[in-house]
């Protein structure tokens, strides 16, 4: 993986700790979590505090999500909104902590001027032993305090405060008047600095999971699935009405299209579907030239086209489905036919504009794995999964392409594969007074609305 490391494509973002203050923060934070501490004196940490360095010191990859459901995390300062998470067990979970980093900004600001902040992500879940457990969490709550509970010590100090102004003899209760001012020390004058952080609550409906190889959640749509990465075997039953493995093509692509949750790329306004789906046919051409051990370091798209045609024979039938399509999309191709068992045919989507994009666009990348950006993008696990398995070669052109090609613009390269514009209002066609002619012809636009580019789903 040093190549991944070495271009800022794995552990990249990561948060720098080496001070012997914000050290010392941490392990009263770990001490307070965990019972544990580090001997390091620097290492890097997520969005969450957790660090591969301490991990790796502590024997414990897992060390601040020991179950895997409930996440704990420390807070060192509030640039950690912008790191990664690492070792994910829930897509939903970095979306949280951010969320809670960026609704509660200056009160953490003030608290880690002194302290660490430690918390967890809690739900009524305490094990996944079982995958019908996964199921039970639905609501995800933040909690969290400084190691020397603030947060705490000055709602009680509030609580003392109220007391004291509601109570008629409060005025000569020393012992009450006492213990405020014992709190306030520690505090300082919650009345005009209020020391607080709000208490958050999200609803976990749709989301993916780590557990038992992989498990695509998808409860709060019009028909509601499980899809599976790992084996169904492993599985067991779950309480949900339909469950799909990945092998299962045309149940998935019906699910994703009674749904409404994908588009295909040569709908979607504001791209370039035909540059996109040329870059995918030059993915597949990489895996074919990598199996043939040619050295991939390096090379351009001409280069690859080279060996495109030097391995003609050899491409495989999503090539040649991207290939027509992308013939029909900016050459007057002939009309492509792709059903939903055909190997290009998750190639040609893109999540719809929803709540759920990056879930859908996650799914996506898993069921289209020769897309080694959108697998990078979407779903680092399954990548680095993949990229383990990998030849050197192919490892070569994939960290170099991203290095070369997606490093330099993430947030233009995103908005350009998955970005969306509103669409514009289309004029209303004049009517006829005798209809559509029997000798009209369907323009594409018309097509892609009847059948889209790929036929209806599961029709041969």
């Amino acid at each position: 993986m040093h190549r991944l490391i070495e271009k800022g494509l794995m552990f990249g973002n990561l948060i720098r700790v080496d001070s012997p203050v914000l050290v010392d923060r941490y392990n009263r934070a770990l001490q307070h979590l965990t019972g544990k501490t580090t001997s390091l004196t620097e290492f890097h940490i997520d969005i969450s505090g957790h660090s591969p360095e301490v991990g790796h010191d502590l024997g414990d990859d897992n060390y601040l999500n020991q179950t895997g459901v409930n996440r704990q995390f420390i807070l060192l300062t509030t640039d950690q909104e912008t790191a990664p998470l690492l070792n994910m067990k829930f897509s939903t979970s970095r979306g949280i902590i951010k969320q809670f980093i960026a609704d509660n900004r200056a009160q953490l600001f003030a608290l880690t001027a002194r302290d660490a902040v430690a918390g967890e992500l809690v739900n009524s879940v305490y094990a996944a032993d079982r995958a019908d457990r996964l199921f039970d969490i639905r609501r995800i709550t933040v909690e969290a305090d400084t190691t020397d509970g603030t947060v705490a010590t000055a709602a009680e100090l509030g609580r003392m405060i109220d007391r004291f102004k509601s109570e008629k003899d409060a005025w000569f209760d020393d012992v009450l008047i006492s213990q405020m001012i014992g709190l306030a020390k520690d505090t300082g004058d919650v009345t005009r600095n209020p020391v607080n952080l709000s208490r958050m609550e999200f609803t976990q409906d749709n989301f993916w999971t780590a557990h038992f190889g992989g498990i695509y959640v998808f409860r709060n749509v019009e028909k509601p699935a499980a899809i599976l990465a790992g084996d169904p075997e492993k599985v067991g039953d779950l309480p949900i009405e339909a469950v799909y493995a990945l092998a299962d093509r045309t149940k998935i692509a019906k699910f994703l299209q009674d749904n409404d949750l994908v588009e295909p790329i040569v709908e979607a306004r504001g791209i370039d579907a035909a540059a996109i789906l040329h870059q995918k046919m030059d993915f597949v051409v990489a895996e074919v030239a990598a199996t043939m051990g040619d050295d991939l370091r390096g090379a351009t798209r001409r280069d690859l086209r080279t060996l495109g045609r030097r391995y003609a024979a050899l491409l495989p039938e999503a090539w040649q489905g991207l290939a027509a399509l992308a013939r029909w999309a900016e050459e007057d191709g002939p009309w492509p036919t792709i059903t939903s068992e055909h190997p290009a045919y998750f190639y040609t989507l893109r999540a719809k504009d929803h709540a759920d994009a990056d879930l859908v666009n996650m799914l996506l990348a898993e069921l289209s794995p020769l897309d080694i950006r959108q697998l990078f993008i979407c779903h680092k696990e399954a990548f680095y999964a993949a990229y383990m398995t990998w030849p050197d070669q192919k490892r070569d052109y994939v960290a170099d392409f991203l290095h070369r090609e997606y490093q330099v613009d993430k947030a233009g390269t995103r908005a350009a594969l998955f970005g969306h514009e509103e669409p514009m209002a289309e004029p209303e066609p004049a009517s006829s007074p005798w209809g559509r002619q029997s000798g009209s012809v369907d323009t594409r636009a018309d097509l892609i609305e009847r059948v889209g580019p790929w036929g209806a789903v599961g029709r041969r």
